[in-house]
């Protein structure tokens, strides 16, 4: 028997506390006692997000909140700029493209960032962009991009920022009202610790201003209506009401550990991946600014990195990620976010260097084990 493993970057595992509430008889999403359950969760979102602002919660992936971000803010003919480094920055212009909103990517080769000053530049040679729109972790590339940089650019302006951080909630640190943000979307299955099944929008003043003047068709994903029934507090459609159950675990979660610690506990299972990765003498497939939810790593020269995943499965019944669009083939992706420890990333590494024996790749057996664990005995 091997036991399971799941070390993809998203869905991740989920914590048997949090399986338990799940498992809890379901109630209806008109009583009380649902009534009750949103407004704990709502508290816990908004500290969660690090905002004082609405936080919408919906039955959707991400995507979809992705998708409610461009529709109720925007209008058929505006220009937005998109950074474009990586698959879910194509599946941003992708999103505006079927809206009839034109797009001006700002682009980077997969693995890099795209500095904040090329935002300032974009926005002052074309004075009528509308929005901007990023994602902080890119959970294709393992990058994480410049929230804070770009938001200086567009704070004071006109112009939003919406930010993708359904890889980075819970995982890095995103001040939303101190650093600027206008909409911070996300999703329940990577840092969150829950199934997929819930999105989340959460949206400033400014970021309201621009709902109302839009004109995009919309009626699930519609946030006004969505923020009269958060008023009063009350699902507008029916809820994912077990995974509802889940988050509010979750969220008590983090605050008895602590968002600082959090953010510090990530971190750190990163810095030991990569470790142990390069001790392999293999290569880290984001040139800059890794993020802390994952670690790409470029598969050895003459190895399609898709047996890397196969092998991982069949041998250690294991599972990670390979390389998405032009990135498949050559790369494979470490999930250590939500409920991961030190030891799940030891084994994943173990588990890495049998894999690469097995497919002939020449191997220092325990060098990556000993500097992730070189990392993990810090102290400070």
């Amino acid at each position: 028997m091997k036991k399971y493993q799941l070390m993809a970057p998203g869905p991740t595992p989920v914590p048997p506390n949090v399986l338990l509430a799940m498992a809890q008889p379901i109630i209806h999403h008109r009583t009380p006692e649902y009534e009750a359950l949103t407004v704990e969760v709502r508290a816990g979102l908004e500290r969660l997000f690090q905002t004082s602002h609405d936080v919408i919660a919906m039955a959707s992936s991400g995507t979809g909140a992705m998708e409610a971000a461009v529709a109720n803010t925007l209008s058929a003919g505006d220009t937005v700029l998109v950074l474009k480094a990586g698959k879910f920055g194509e599946r941003c212009l992708e999103i505006c493209a079927a809206y009839g909103v034109k797009t001006i990517a700002l682009e980077a080769p997969f693995g890099n960032i795209v500095p904040a000053a090329r935002f300032a530049q974009a926005l002052k040679e074309n004075p009528g962009v509308r929005a901007v729109l990023m994602q902080h972790s890119e959970s294709s590339t393992a990058v994480l991009h410049d929230v804070k940089g770009i938001a200086a650019v567009t704070r004071g302006t006109d112009k939003i920022l919406i930010v993708d951080a359904v890889s980075s909630l819970g995982i890095a640190d995103l001040q939303m009202d101190a650093w600027g943000v206008d909409i911070v979307i996300s999703g329940s299955q990577k840092g969150l610790m829950l199934p997929p099944g819930l999105s989340f929008c959460a949206v400033s003043e400014k970021a309201w201003g621009h709902v109302k003047t839009s004109r995009l068709p919309k009626y699930y994903f519609d946030l006004q209506a969505e923020r009269k029934w958060v008023e009063k507090k009350e699902p507008r459609f029916t809820p994912a009401v077990s995974i509802m159950l889940g988050l509010r675990e979750v969220l008590r979660m983090i605050e008895a550990e602590g968002l600082a610690q959090v953010f510090q506990r990530h971190e750190r299972l990163a810095r030991a991946t990569r470790s142990g990765v390069e001790a392999l003498g293999l290569e880290l497939f984001a040139k800059a600014n890794p993020s802390p939810a994952l670690t790409a790593v470029v598969s050895p020269k003459g190895i399609d990195s898709e047996k890397i995943l196969a092998t991982y499965s069949t041998s250690h019944n294991i599972t990670i990620a390979g390389g998405q669009g032009e990135m498949k083939g050559q790369v494979f992706r470490l999930g250590h976010m939500g409920y991961v420890s030190d030891f799940d990333v030891l084994t994943a590494l173990a588990a890495l260097e049998q894999v690469l024996h097995e497919l002939g790749h020449p191997v220092d057996f325990g060098a990556s084990l000993g500097a992730a664990q070189k990392v993990f005995v810090e102290r400070g």
